[in-house]
């Protein structure tokens, strides 16, 4: 699932990147106005996607030909595998040749495009057309497609992430239920960890920050971290549930048998996106993972007894269980396009109709984005798949918030988390202070 991975891949955004974006984007109001479009004219609109594979590429354009079927005499160009480089470049460019609308498997994006205004705000547009966006779309999500005010983009799809857990291991371990709290999953990866030679046959858990998905932002979406403060610095140093959640993380690297032997392990893994992952050959026996590898599973046609589960929350948070991190797919309207409301008609469309948000979730294995099609019965949704159902719509699920530099202060975290589990930094509150430091001097740098 190629285009999955590239939503999914941390986009480490530099500050001078963010600034040349800014200082070589529009930065004026929208040019739009009306086109025609709600008169009857003929207007042809462009869209741009990142989907690349045949069932992805199907079902985007099954959307479109219902919406054209609704909207006769609103036309949609569609150009898909489009990389978010290429549509940051023609954003910025702006001229004939640059798309209405354009979608993003990237969230960090979220923050420099709706600053640099190379996507037109769309709240106007959703007044404009009653719709509610704090009562349309899961909290999280409308999070994450929003920054400081400005609603540039609209979620299309999410991910969800949670516990996949070796069924037949569990047994064999004595394990009845999966974990809920931390201390308890803890336990339960020693249980399953199983060691043979200097290494291990089989492996309860993989904390360590270069393996698949377990980057610090997301692990902290279980501890409800918040990140910056309402002026825009950086509450790592302050929050405690940052701090707790790098201890927790480095005291269950040690349970494991280490750094350096985890990594040791680490490197024999296959290809993440194939049957060679590791959960999918038994390497380990949990996995921190999304709701698209349930149906990498199912296509892979492992020999696997498997479920999920949401992911453990904190011992001091037993009563969050249940909520995940999220991220998904962005869509927005350029700037620059001289059809915006034909664009927003084609927005509104994706984003709200309920029929066309499920189609598309059930095509492509992504959860909805509304509350609407998260609660519609023709939403498909094995007992598997409903986790992350059921994360998305559960209130204390969280993401990480948009910044000017994009994912910037994502990797400041990652970097400072190989510091602290490789043992290369030992003082924590010392480098959580530097790190802080670091992240506010690059948005104060972006701005």
């Amino acid at each position: 699932m190629r285009a999955l991975f590239r939503r999914r891949t941390l986009t480490a955004l530099t500050a001078s990147a963010a600034i040349a974006l800014i200082a070589t984007a529009c930065t004026g109001q929208s040019t739009g106005g009306e086109d025609g479009s709600a008169s009857g004219q003929d207007v042809t609109i462009t869209f741009w996607h990142g989907w690349t594979q045949d069932n992805e590429v199907k079902a985007i354009e099954a959307n479109v030909a219902a919406f054209e079927k609704a909207h006769p005499n609103i036309h949609v160009k569609v150009v898909g595998n489009i990389t978010d480089d290429k549509s940051e470049q023609a954003l910025r460019a702006g001229g004939s040749d640059a798309p209405d609308v354009v979608s993003s498997f990237t969230t960090d994006q979220v923050g420099k495009f709706c600053s640099a205004k190379v996507w037109a705000d769309l709240n106007p547009f959703l007044q404009k057309s009653g719709i509610d966006p704090a009562k349309t779309f899961s909290t999280a999500m409308l999070k994450y497609s929003q920054y400081e005010g400005n609603q540039c983009s609209l979620p299309l799809l999410g991910d969800a992430y949670g516990l996949f857990y070796n069924k037949a291991a569990f047994a064999a371990a004595g394990i009845t239920a999966p974990p809920k709290t931390f201390s308890e999953f803890d336990a339960d990866a020693v249980k399953l960890t199983i060691a043979e030679g200097d290494g291990y046959k089989q492996l309860g858990f993989m904390p360590n920050f270069h393996g698949f998905e377990t980057q610090p932002a997301r692990y902290l979406g279980q501890y409800g971290a918040t990140f910056f403060d309402a002026d825009g610095k950086s509450t790592i140093a302050s929050d405690p549930k940052v701090a707790a959640m790098y201890t927790w993380q480095k005291n269950l690297v040690a349970k494991l048998g280490g750094y350096d032997k985890l990594e040791k392990y680490r490197t024999t893994f296959g290809d993440e996106f194939s049957a060679k992952n590791p959960f999918e050959t038994g390497q380990v026996a949990m996995s921190f993972d999304g709701e698209w590898r349930t149906e990498s599973i199912a296509q892979d046609g492992v020999s696997l007894e498997w479920a999920t589960a949401p992911f453990p929350v904190p011992d001091d948070q037993a009563a969050t269980y249940g909520r995940g991190y999220q991220t998904g797919t962005i869509i927005g309207i350029a700037n620059s396009s001289k059809k915006q409301t034909a664009a927003w008609e084609f927005v509104k469309f994706l984003t709200t109709d309920t029929d066309a948000v499920v189609g598309f979730a059930n095509a492509i294995h992504n959860v909805p984005s509304t509350n609407e099609a998260l609660n519609s019965p023709k939403l498909v949704a094995d007992a598997n798949f409903k986790t992350f159902i059921d994360i998305a719509k559960n209130p204390n699920s969280s993401t990480t918030p948009s910044s000017i530099n994009g994912g910037a202060y994502q990797l400041s975290l990652q970097n400072l988390g190989y510091d602290i589990e490789s043992g290369r930094q030992t003082d924590l509150q010392a480098a959580l202070k530097a790190t802080a430091k670091e992240i506010d001097a690059a948005v104060a740098q972006a701005k």
